[in-house]
């Protein structure tokens, strides 16, 4: 989000993270740069010993009516979104397979089924994730590493708050549980798919949107 000081909130996630006794390391990388993402998975690998679970959730919009799209707006989306995610399989993947042990989650969309209106490029973007999680589970599935996707419905983040109060009612109204998610609905579905008790689930789609694909 334009302004917004990530770093400051990964110190704060950092310094509670640690106050748990749980080693932590964080540092700003550009998914969307290859090398950038190499040199972030290597110093975890260094500072902690190795690299077991990946969760990708960086995730950008530019909304627009299809026919005004700017072919900028449409390449960040899918450069973040998409791209953005192979670089960190990939880069983690080696490793992974080493172990034989792994897993991965990507953070998909409902809107990847059921787009709004002026976000071709964004639903594309998650349809297209999707798709990486399945190939990728099927290409890394022999080496013993899980991926698996989940598809948030609306969650109650910073990025919500942009959205016009017309958006959050019809989703709320929409929504079979009459709600949006808070973002611990979501974390407990990736802690699932991220545990032992997910062992033999891989290359899946997990909706998380309290039933808002249902209406």
């Amino acid at each position: 989000m334009p302004g917004r000081d990530v770093g400051a909130q990964a110190l704060l996630t950092e310094t509670a993270i640690k106050a748990c006794g749980v080693p932590c390391y964080s540092a700003l990388c550009d998914v969307r740069k290859m090398t950038s993402v190499e040199q972030f998975v290597a110093e975890v690998k260094t500072r902690l010993g190795g690299v077991h679970y990946l969760v990708n959730n960086a995730g950008v919009t530019h909304d627009g009516a299809l026919w005004r799209l700017t072919p900028e707006a449409w390449q960040e989306v899918m450069d973040t979104n998409v791209s953005g995610a192979f670089n960190c399989i990939h880069a983690v993947a080696p490793q992974m397979r080493a172990q034989r042990l792994g897993k991965i989650v990507n953070v998909a969309s409902h809107q990847a089924f059921r787009p709004g209106f002026g976000i071709a490029n964004y639903a594309a973007s998650k349809a297209a994730l999707i798709g990486l999680t399945k190939a990728a589970a099927v290409d890394l599935g022999s080496a013993g590493i899980n991926v698996n996707a989940v598809a948030p419905g609306f969650v109650k983040t910073e990025l919500l708050t942009q959205l016009p109060r017309e958006v959050l009612e019809r989703a709320e109204h929409e929504s079979v549980l009459g709600r949006v998610a808070e973002p611990e609905d979501v974390s407990r579905v990736i802690l699932f798919l991220c545990s032992e008790a997910a062992r033999h689930i891989t290359g899946q789609v997990i909706v998380v949107d309290g039933g808002l694909t249902l209406a």
